[in-house]
């Protein structure tokens, strides 16, 4: 199997990234299944119902949120209603929406996404480790499920480094997000599972993490301001990751980053 991460889209910029690059992408990987991060996609913050339609209709087979998933009401209830969006799954079980989405490919084959959420610098949420232990006593990799991608949205390197490495060898992929700066450790751990620290993101690079810079060189050298976060309006570039998996297994065979303009 085959398939393809796109990091968080940051607004106009990131969506404009994707979408653009959205045939070519599939026409150059050939990928079974192509993944996105929509967390800061409605104007830096969250994202709508409307832009996760557009998405969807126009060929991302699946949606994956994070910490801003609440940002924009309206999706709340959305998030209950569409099967193929997917929040952090240590998030408690009675609020909206579901942790994790499994796709039934054209090829036949089963493709689970799941999502996590870091705790440390974040918000006080549930264990990520005890989540994910319990969902994957349901899905067994290469038995009932052909592949496991499992998206860590965690501030602290230590943290997804330490979930990479819990997880090696159970499912095809830990990929982490939530930073926007892609980083160069892509691996496949020991016993099969790729690995990226952080995919990057899917925006405006001449920026402070896809939002305009003044404002954040303001809070760096003032320490207090009023001013708010604006979204970056250059060219988008997409950052993402392709993933391919032994059919037998489920385990990565590689991994490898993805720059489009």
């Amino acid at each position: 199997m085959k398939f393809v991460y796109c990091g968080d889209v940051v607004a106009r910029a990131g969506r404009e990234a994707v979408l653009n690059n959205l045939s070519a992408l599939k026409e150059t990987y050939q990928p079974d299944a192509v993944i996105v991060n929509i967390e800061n996609a409605a104007h830096g913050f969250g994202a709508t119902p409307g832009i996760c339609r557009d998405f969807l209709a126009k060929g991302v087979d699946a949606l994956v949120t994070g910490n801003h998933v609440w940002q924009q009401r309206e999706l709340i209830p959305f998030l209950d209603e569409c099967k193929k969006i997917v929040r952090p799954l240590n998030f408690p079980s009675y609020l909206p929406g579901r942790g994790y989405c499994e796709l039934e490919l054209a090829n036949g084959k089963k493709l689970l996404i799941v999502q996590l959420q870091g705790r440390l610098f974040m918000e006080a949420i549930d264990c990520p480790a005890q989540a994910i232990d319990n969902l994957l006593k349901t899905y067994n990799l290469g038995r009932n499920v052909d592949a496991i991608l499992v998206d860590f949205h965690a501030e602290a390197t230590a943290e997804k480094v330490s979930m990479g490495h819990y997880l090696d060898g159970r499912v095809s992929a830990v990929i982490g997000s939530h930073t926007h700066i892609p980083t160069a450790d892509a691996v496949i751990r020991p016993h099969g599972t790729a690995y990226l620290t952080d995919v990057g993101m899917c925006g405006d690079y001449n920026s402070v993490i896809g939002f305009d810079i003044e404002e954040p060189i303001n809070r760096l050298t003032r320490k207090y301001t009023g001013g708010r976060l604006s979204p970056a309006t250059g060219q988008g570039t997409l950052y993402g990751v392709l993933i391919e998996t032994d059919d037998k297994t489920g385990l990565a065979t590689n991994i490898q980053q993805i720059v489009m303009k």
